[in-house]
């Protein structure tokens, strides 16, 4: 008799009833998914990417806080002829000082290099993410439009078929030579045809979107053009935004650089990259310690723009955040 009893006791403690609930049967037990956590933590996977922000941030801090803290003038010795055209050790003892200054000797007015360096890349900097920042939000906005409305797309049609046939090179110089070399005509130049190419494309990527069955569906219950935009396709487009970009932050420097090196960009009194490597390309072999410093600099930027882009872009495809 003790031992059913003991029997029934165990039984007892091994089973129990429980309740059944239908609404937390459904529920699916699995973590958050944040889409920018899920970016920043691919992105941060790589080691390569901290390494080439951490160059990046020294650079930027370099170009922007170098200069205010030792002004650049780069007709500072222009009377001065023994000055110009000095290697590092000749600027140092003729200037009778060892500073940072002359560590990359000095120029064709007697200018310091090492300043020249970081002054011009401030400047070069600002000009991509200006260029980039005013043709992307035009192409971006202009692009969602064009791909969306067949006949605002019709328009658009054919003002890029003509302007596409202008070499985008003569456009800028024309309107260099018209408008003058400063900071903002050079900006101006770059932007008033840079954005139509970024709109292409971008038209093309919304229209393989467009027609897809919840943009249908919104457009059936009557959803606002721009809302249907703004919902339904931009968040399907970010890695598309990014890649982008990737591409338009350096191209802008090396744009730069390239027009400054045949004489058609910012002028004399504006101090950047390529208009210090077309001041020394007739004596780089010569004199190299003014052509290589700004070439490297330039190359630097333009590489660490786009591998960042480039891994960036990558990151913020969803299906990478398996």
């Amino acid at each position: 008799m003790n031992e059913n009893v003991n029997t029934s006791v165990n039984q007892d403690d091994l089973f129990h009833f429980i309740d059944t609930d239908t609404i937390q049967s459904e529920k699916i037990i699995a973590p958050r998914y944040s889409y920018w956590r899920s970016v920043f933590r691919v992105f941060f996977r790589k080691k390569t990417n901290i390494v080439l922000i951490a160059f990046f941030l020294l650079i930027i801090l370099s170009a922007y806080l170098l200069p205010m803290i030792w002004p650049y003038d780069p007709m500072e010795f222009v009377t001065n002829a023994p000055s110009f055209n000095l290697n590092p050790t000749k600027a140092m003892q003729f200037h009778n000082s060892h500073s940072l200054k002359w560590l990359l000797g000095s120029g064709p007015t007697g200018n310091s290099i090492f300043y020249g360096v970081f002054a011009s890349s401030r400047i070069s900097i600002t000009l991509a993410v200006v260029c980039a920042t005013i043709n992307m939000i035009i192409g971006i906005i202009l692009g969602a439009i064009w791909g969306y409305s067949k006949k605002f797309d019709a328009f658009m049609l054919v003002i890029y078929n003509i302007v596409a046939n202008v070499p985008y090179i003569l456009l800028i110089s024309v309107l260099v030579y018209i408008i003058g070399s400063g900071f903002w005509p050079f900006v101006f130049a770059l932007t008033v045809t840079g954005w139509l190419g970024i709109a292409y494309f971008f038209r093309t990527q919304v229209m393989i979107i467009r027609d897809r069955e919840y943009s249908l569906a919104s457009r059936c219950l009557g959803t606002p053009v721009l809302r249907v935009i703004n919902k339904n396709i931009l968040p399907f487009l970010t890695s598309v935004i990014v890649t982008i970009l990737a591409t338009e932050l350096p191209s802008y420097i090396s744009m730069e650089v390239f027009l400054s090196f045949i004489g058609v960009g910012l002028s004399a009194s504006v101090p950047s990259l390529g208009r210090m490597i077309q001041q020394a390309q007739s004596a780089f072999l010569i004199y190299p310690w003014e052509f290589w410093p700004p070439v490297a600099v330039a190359s630097a930027i333009t590489i660490i723009l786009y591998l960042l882009g480039q891994n960036l872009a990558d990151a913020t495809d969803p299906r990478t955040h398996m």
